[in-house]
């Protein structure tokens, strides 16, 4: 069977890398990277690039039917601290572009669909070492997003047979892209400022733990659940990932270890109480179970990964 792959919100932290790994695989002219903003010269050079609004179903649609699509990747979210400025307008985006995606499988435009949910799905009530099932009662404008995003995504399977695939991403560090919004992002700031400025303001407490996990894990991650066997995914809401967990204070270690005289001071704010919300670590065991998933990359080689590049950079 052809395959020809639609990125919808290329550009972001996820979308870079996906977008050259599935070129990679796939052949160049095969995966079509799509972003409301302009390319900056990234992602263009090496295949077809479109200006495209999630929020917009005729464009989709247009898109969809010139390139003669088969998988879909829904990458197109406003982010958990960004949501919490804009909440209206983030759960438009991230719900209606959804729809919009899910609509255009049961129409039997596309045969699969990639949408990616989050740890923001659970809240403070949930255990702090998350099994696959368990409370999910999320405190953010992101979180209620992703949760109804899991429920619709089962919907659409079990009522209209989507074959929709999804897994709940832990925080993702990439030296690729600039921190974009989110609560986990200062795991990657910390990469920056110690290179830049050789300290860094935390804006999370010294011991708030949080699941983590290198980018190129999640690519990985991304491109195995795509490509299993259908009746190996037996989850249609979204898988549970793990990665490593890890605090600031563990992360500013590794930097140390890299930048000898980098320094950490701390000045929570208001994303504390979003990550005090999350849990501090995920059981995967069904994701390992249904479609062979393992994590590969721990604290410190991440680190050394992180340094040397943005060095290079």
């Amino acid at each position: 069977m052809k395959k020809r792959i639609l990125i919808i919100g290329a550009s972001g932290q996820i979308g870079t890398d996906l977008t050259s790994q599935l070129r990679a695989t796939f052949g160049n002219h095969k995966v079509i990277a799509t972003d409301i903003r302009d390319d900056d010269g990234t992602l263009g050079k090496d295949g077809p690039f479109e200006v495209l609004d999630a929020m917009d179903y005729e464009a989709i649609e247009d898109v969809v039917i010139r390139y003669e699509i088969t998988d879909v990747y829904l990458l197109a979210a406003m982010l958990s601290a960004t949501a919490e400025k804009f909440p209206m307008r983030a759960w438009n985006l991230n719900m209606n572009s959804l729809f919009n995606v899910l609509n255009l499988a049961k129409d039997k435009k596309i045969k699969k669909v990639f949408w990616p949910s989050s740890i923001a799905v659970f809240g403070p009530t949930t255990p702090n070492n998350t099994p696959q099932k368990t409370v999910m009662e999320p405190s953010t404008v992101y979180g209620i997003s992703k949760q109804a995003g899991e429920r619709w995504c089962e919907y659409y399977f079990n009522k209209y047979g989507v074959d929709v695939r999804s897994i709940r991403y832990p925080g993702l560090i990439s030296y690729k892209t600039l921190p974009g919004g989110g609560t986990t992002d200062y795991a990657v700031d910390i990469y920056h400022k110690a290179l830049k400025h050789g300290k860094y303001i935390c804006f999370l407490s010294k011991e708030t733990t949080l699941p983590m996990m290198y980018i190129d894990d999640a690519i990985r991650a991304t491109l195995t659940i795509m490509e299993s066997p259908k009746e190996a995914i037996k989850v249609r809401s979204s898988y549970n990932l793990a990665g490593i967990s890890f605090n600031p204070e563990e992360i500013a270690e590794s930097v140390r270890k890299q930048v000898p005289n980098f320094e950490m001071s701390y000045a929570p704010d208001f994303r504390q109480e979003i990550a005090d919300s999350w849990p501090q670590s995920i059981d995967d065991s069904e994701a390992q179970k249904d479609w062979g998933w393992k994590n590969n990359t721990s604290l410190e080689d991440m680190t050394s990964i992180m340094i040397k590049n943005l060095k290079d950079k």
